[in-house]
C-alpha cells in the first residue's frame, strides 16, 4: 500500500514538473515588410532616454535596465549580429524598454460576487464565494529594431510575464527568460518575419 501511493506521489509531481516547463512567454511581434533583419550585421544602441530635474524618474530599476541591456546583447551575439565598434558604422539600432504595471482582470464584469442555495441530498445548504476582478502585476519587455540610416522601425517584438519580485537573481532570471523568449521570434536569413 505504501509503495502505492509513493508511486502515485511521484507521477503526480513529475506531471506538474512537465506542465510547468510547457508554461513559455508570450510573445508579439511586428514588422516592416520592407525591410529586412538580414540587413543587420552589426548594431548599436539607440540612446536611452534620461530623466532630468524636469522630468522625474518613475520608479524603474537602473540595474533591471542593465540586466536587459546586457540579456539583448548576449542574444544578438547568438544570432550573428555584432555590436558595432562606432555607432556610425552600425547597420541597425536597437531600441528597448521595460516598465511594469497593475493589471486588473474583471472577467464577470462585476458580476463576479455571490451566493447561492438549494437542496440536496442532506438538505438546505447554501455558499457564498468571491469570484470577482484580482489585480496581478505585469513587466512587458520590448526591443526594437531601426535601419540605421532610413531610422525607419524594422522589427518590434514584447513580451509580458506576471512577476512577483523582480529584483536580484530572481530578476536575472526572469529577464533573460523574456528576452531569449523574444529572440526565439527575431526572423533571421531565408525565413520571414514572424
Amino acid at each position: 500500500m505504501l509503495t502505492r501511493t509513493f508511486v502515485r506521489t511521484v507521477a503526480a509531481s513529475a506531471a506538474v514538473v512537465v506542465l510547468g516547463a510547457c508554461t513559455t512567454i508570450p510573445v508579439t511581434t511586428d514588422y516592416n515588410p520592407s525591410l529586412s533583419v538580414a540587413s543587420c550585421h552589426t548594431y548599436a544602441f539607440a540612446q536611452e532616454h534620461m530623466a532630468n530635474a524636469d522630468e522625474p524618474a518613475a520608479f524603474g530599476n537602473p540595474l533591471n535596465s542593465d540586466r536587459l541591456r546586457t540579456a539583448i546583447e548576449s542574444n544578438l551575439a547568438a544570432k550573428g549580429i555584432e555590436r558595432a565598434a562606432d555607432r556610425t558604422a552600425a547597420d541597425c539600432m536597437v531600441g528597448y524598454a521595460m516598465g511594469s504595471r497593475q493589471v486588473i482582470n474583471d472577467y464577470y464584469g462585476g458580476f463576479g460576487v455571490g451566493w447561492g442555495y438549494g437542496w440536496g441530498r442532506r438538505g438546505f445548504g447554501g455558499a457564498w464565494g468571491y469570484d470577482g476582478p484580482w489585480v496581478s502585476n505585469e513587466t512587458r519587455i520590448t526591443v526594437d529594431l531601426f535601419d540605421a540610416k532610413s531610422r525607419k522601425p524594422i522589427w518590434h517584438a514584447a513580451a509580458s510575464q506576471s512577476v512577483s519580485d523582480l529584483t536580484g537573481p530572481n530578476a536575472e532570471a526572469k529577464i533573460n527568460a523574456a528576452t531569449a523568449a523574444i529572440f526565439t521570434k527575431l526572423p533571421v536569413a531565408g525565413r520571414t518575419a514572424t
